[in-house]
């Protein structure tokens, strides 16, 4: 197994290829598979973290490598949670380990997602208590003129505050308001008495019912967007900073000298305290889960003033830290134990500032208890809307002079928004979440097309100006003199766009940036389409860096270029043509692949990034000049016979759009003969879409059906007890995002699979939603795996097929507890399960003690008799 390092692509993919040709050059390895191990080549989830492209693009070659090289190279990336070569024994040939977890590769069809209407409109909350109970509502208030004192916002990116989760779950303290605080956008209107904005202004601020393309608020809730920061950036600052600053000033009154202790210091409000703290002269203490402290010391924060936030051992070590002292202020987002050892790190009085709000306290009862401490629990609407804006002033201030800077953010299209709140309840983030608002094309701005004379680029041109764009800029290297131009500028004139043909390599940064500078600003820059690229075919082994670096130079340099030369643009598409070779592999374009995978990670890290942009891994195209000119009808019938024919342009137009109004980084538009396919060997990533075999039928489906007892009184036995596994594990994997039934372990415990209070609470009522049973919220502590926990479910259905079962008292919940905490599923794999259950019933081949022995037994002491060491 080789390690792949980050690298730059050039030389990154230079080395795989060199790495590949040597193994199958070298005769000794001739029935020998070589992987090659990476870490963070592949994205596997929402919120798993951009891909590193230049990893990416070495994956886009070794799939090539592997097409036409069965069984001869395996890919695997890893989060480093598990041993690499643990991914091997799954016989698959791209594997990324997650959480101690191996993960395959697999196109789906596109996931759920919120469908928008016309007109304007917001997200809203249908149902609380799941975080599928989020929906769109029309807000036709927009409708109406400004109010006066305030501006009316085109909203392009807003930020997911943990209110937001707990509102929807139903579990905020007082009345529910749409989710939605704070955002970022550009001002369109002003209503009367407004003096400090006006329209085409970048502006942040706090607004309810931000998650939507229309806002209004008070102008004194909004300051103007700091230079070089992006909308996404800006609308994850309102609510952490403020908070943070009034927190720590109006309410803290920190001195310089004094110590803080901020808890969950890798989140928003904790990263915008640890660095507003340390601005104002504080040391500062910080917790947060381990996984997340590299983050803390990249914030400054020496080891000894870091700790778990999942243990109560902060008190313990941040006493020792400070000499026995303690703190002099606490910013708290906990709750039970973890507020009560928080205050005992005031042992000299101070402030203890409750912004959480899941475990009020009573202020009175706390100072009797903890002499000289003051507690106050707060919101950041009490400072009044002057006081905010005299905050945000300061905030500004700091900004622009560079003593702040934004925390980290990880972006989701609003059209994800459930899959945002997820991530957030399970705490998964660094830094803050934010949703990003799709924009319609801008009719009025300028469209760039690169490879704009070519094939594909001219059909595009064609399409857009038929569809309204009125100005569009094609480059490509040959330019005004490539064959057709003036039909061209002329077929499009009579269509209504005015068109500029311009001569410019897009790989070359300094030719770039002059077209680039050169958008009239009547019209400016509102669109990419990136649409270059070049073919040199070959097998890998008759490849060169030369070879690559043809292929990798208009596709990688050009989309590197455009990423880096339009990021302070105000965009509303950024649009990567790729190619399926980079998802599925293709025999003879190893190069063209490596490039194609370097534009699809390339789109999702900008995504990520709160960034607009879409990669496009086309099929084939028929034949319309420019790369796909050399079709002949030979290759479009064996392309048909593989089961992956060539689009029509008609369609391939149509999936443009389709596209353009998705909210995925993204997509596969394909044709797939699932006919043709099933009758063949199916390529591993289509096994999600083609199916060769009949699925099993998933509990997500019966959950839809409205008496669960009724659907269940025909069975017994095993399939009933199959049926309630198969519905638990199915809302649990719901609940953590993971897709159906299938991808659940029902014997692996509920923490270890990631569950915490909040999921606790969604999978809690989820049940009670599918089954029509009342649970109780100590449900998953109760029946630790998904397995019991579909027991007790159907004990509840169907009591009458039970047994008298004793009540579980405290010595057996303890017991149940103990048990839980055994890695059965880690068990079963190592085959000690097995074993144990040879010694349970007597096998032959096992020498067993006797009963009494068992009964004197630790678990350490059976798992070595399991293993043959006693």
């Amino acid at each position: 197994m080789v390690p792949f390092a980050t690298r730059p692509v050039r030389e990154a993919t230079y080395d795989a290829l060199a790495l590949v040709q040597a193994w199958l050059a070298d005769e000794r390895f001739a029935a020998a598979k070589l992987a090659l191990l990476t870490s963070g080549a592949v994205v596997t989830e929402d919120g798993d973290g951009p891909a590193d492209p230049a990893l990416a693009a070495v994956w886009g070659l070794v799939r090539s490598a592997q097409s036409e090289h069965p069984g001869r190279f395996v890919l695997v990336d890893s989060d480093g949670s598990a041993e690499p070569a643990a991914a091997l024994a799954t016989g698959e040939n791209q594997i990324a380990l997650r959480a101690g977890a191996a993960r395959v590769a697999r196109l789906a069809k596109e996931p759920d997602a919120l469908t928008v209407p016309a007109g304007d409109w917001r997200v809203d909350i249908a149902e609380r208590g799941t975080l599928d109970g989020l929906t769109v509502v029309p807000c036709p208030e927009f409708a109406e003129p400004v109010a006066p004192g305030a501006v009316r916002i085109s909203v392009r990116a807003a930020g997911v505050n943990f209110r937001d989760v707990l509102n929807t779950l139903g579990m905020y303290p007082g009345p529910a308001t749409p989710p939605g605080l704070e955002g970022a956008g550009v001002v369109t209107a002003v209503g009367a008495g407004v003096t400090r904005f006006a329209p085409g202004d970048r502006v942040m601020g706090m607004f309810g019912g931000a998650f939507g393309p229309v806002a209004e608020v008070d102008e004194r809730m909004l300051c103007r967007l700091p230079a070089g920061m992006s909308f996404a950036q800006g609308a994850s600052v309102p609510v952490v900073f403020l908070t943070a600053l009034y927190a720590l000033t109006d309410l803290g009154d920190l001195q310089p000298g004094e110590t803080v202790l901020v808890h969950a210091a890798a989140g928003g409000v904790g990263m915008a305290a640890v660095q507003l703290a340390r601005h104002l002269g504080a040391e500062v203490y910080g917790t947060a889960s381990p996984g997340k402290w590299a983050t803390l010391r990249a914030s400054g924060l020496a080891d000894d003033h870091i700790a778990s936030s999942r243990t109560l051992d902060f008190e313990a070590e941040f006493r020792a830290a400070t000499g026995g002292r303690g703190v002099d202020v606490v910013l708290d987002s906990l709750a039970g134990d973890f507020v009560d050892a928080s205050l005992r790190l005031l042992p000299r009085g101070g402030r203890f500032l409750e912004m959480g709000k899941t475990d009020v306290r009573d202020a009175e009862r706390v100072a009797a208890e903890h002499p000289g401490v003051r507690y106050q629990a707060f919101d950041l609407v009490e400072a009044g809307y002057d006081r905010i804006r005299e905050l945000f002033d300061r905030l500004l201030e700091w900004f622009e002079a560079g003593v702040l800077t934004p925390v980290p953010v990880t972006a989701w299209d609003v059209r994800r928004a459930p899959a945002a709140f997820r991530h957030v309840s399970q705490a998964k983030h660094v830094g803050k979440v934010v949703l990003t608002v799709p924009a319609p094309l801008d009719a009025h701005g300028t469209v760039l097309i690169t490879g704009g004379t070519g094939g594909l680029g001219r059909l595009l041109a064609r399409h857009l100006a038929g569809s309204g764009v009125r100005h569009l800029l094609l480059a490509s290297r040959r330019g005004p003199a490539a064959e057709g131009v003036d039909e061209l500028r002329a077929e499009l004139s009579s269509l209504g766009a005015e068109t500029t043909v311009a001569a410019c390599d897009a790989a070359d940064r300094e030719a770039l940036a002059e077209l680039l500078a050169g958008v009239p600003e009547e019209h400016p820059l509102t669109a990419v389409v990136h649409a270059a690229g070049v073919l040199d075919d070959g097998l890998v082994g008759a490849l060169t860096p030369e070879r690559l670096d043809a292929v990798l130079r208009p596709k990688v340099s050009a989309a590197a270029n455009l990423d880096e030369l339009t990021r302070h643009l105000d965009l509303s598409a950024f649009v990567l043509f790729s190619s399926a070779a980079g998802v599925l592999g293709a025999p003879g374009q190893a190069n063209y692949a490596a490039a194609n995978a370097f534009l699809d990670a390339l789109a999702r890290q900008r995504r990520a990034a709160g960034l607009p942009a879409l990669a496009l891994a086309w099929g084939p195209w028929l034949p319309a000049g420019g790369m796909t000119a050399g079709l002949s009808e030979a290759d479009v019938r064996r392309m048909a016979r593989s089961g992956l024919p060539p689009l029509p342009a008609d369609q391939g137009l149509a999936l443009f759009d389709a596209a353009l109004g998705a909210p995925d980084a993204v997509l596969v538009p394909m044709l797939v003969d699932a006919r043709v396919l099933a009758s063949t060997d199916v390529p591993e990533q289509l096994r999600g879409v083609v199916r060769t075999a009949v699925r099993r039928r998933t509990a997500a489906a019966g959950a839809a059906e409205a008496d669960l007892r009724q659907r269940l009184a025909g069975t017994s036995g095993e399939d009933r007890r199959q049926a309630l596994v198969e519905l638990v594990c199915a809302q649990v994997g719901a609940v953590l995002g993971y897709g159906g039934a299938e991808t659940v372990d029902p014997l692996r415990v509920f923490k270890e699979l990631g569950f915490d209070s909040l999921t606790a609470v969604e999978l809690r009522n989820r049940l009670s939603a599918v089954s029509g049973i009342r649970l109780p919220a100590t449900l998953i502590f109760d029946y630790p795996t998904p397995a019991a926990l579909a027991g007790y479910v159907g004990g509840e259905l169907f009591p009458e097929s039970l047994e008298a079962t004793p009540e579980v008292g405290d010595e057996e919940r303890e017991i149940r507890a103990a048990l839980a905490s055994i890695p059965v599923a880690r068990f079963r794999e190592a085959g000690l399960l097995e074993a144990v259950l040879k010694l349970r019933d007597g096998d032959p081949a096992v020498e067993s003690p006797e009963d009494d022995a068992f009964g004197e037994m630790a678990v350490d002491d059976l798992v070595r008799l399991a293993l043959g060491d006693e």
